[in-house]
């Protein structure tokens, strides 16, 4: 129950700050959209849906179902989405659920984004683990692992669009600030 009070929390958030951007000067194709939106869709089926039958190997469950367990993926999630916000707040009109360039992009490289390229896809990567872990089934690990790929696939089409409009502004930030997760990834 408190999972899903936090993802619709921040599903109410994302939905009311998404309104005030920045016009778009380039959009990414539908078909680029498609190839990372139905990754994220199945991702979250198998973590918040039953599309798995009960009697597969990935309805088994990694960590017991406790109270402990459960708490700790909640806090996770919880951690993952309010980092997710400070990002989106922290970009403010240069924000996009797409991959585009806005009319008077500015490179933001303040705030979480003084620690990763992409905070907002690390928040939502921990919260999504956070959920998984909470449920506790291997078909949530999965769906991490398929969010993972499709964040990924879409931070490569983002930061090559940024090192065409920042140029070498954007490949010394680059240099210094990890894509994911600090000093790591």
């Amino acid at each position: 129950m408190l999972l899903a009070v936090l993802w619709l929390a921040w599903a109410v958030y994302w939905h009311i700050s998404g309104r005030n951007v920045k016009a778009v000067r380039r959009r990414e194709p539908l078909w680029s959209r498609a190839a990372h939106i139905v990754p994220l869709v199945v991702a979250n089926l198998l973590l918040f849906g039953s599309i798995i039958p009960d009697e597969s190997a990935l309805s088994a469950r990694f960590v017991p179902l406790t109270a402990a367990t459960v708490g700790i993926g909640a806090s996770l999630a919880g951690l993952g989405l309010a980092f997710s916000i400070w990002a989106r707040t922290h970009i403010g009109r240069n924000w996009s659920g797409t991959v585009t360039v806005k009319h008077d992009h500015e490179l933001i490289v303040t705030g979480p984004y003084a620690r990763v390229r992409h905070p907002i896809y690390s928040g939502l990567l921990l919260a999504l683990l956070g959920s998984a872990i909470a449920r506790g089934q291997w078909q949530g690990l999965l769906g991490v692992l398929i969010a993972f790929a499709a964040l990924w696939r879409k931070l490569r089409l983002e930061e090559r669009w940024m090192m065409e409009t920042f140029g070498d502004a954007y490949e010394r930030y680059r240099a210094r600030t990890s894509a994911l997760i600090p000093r790591l990834l």
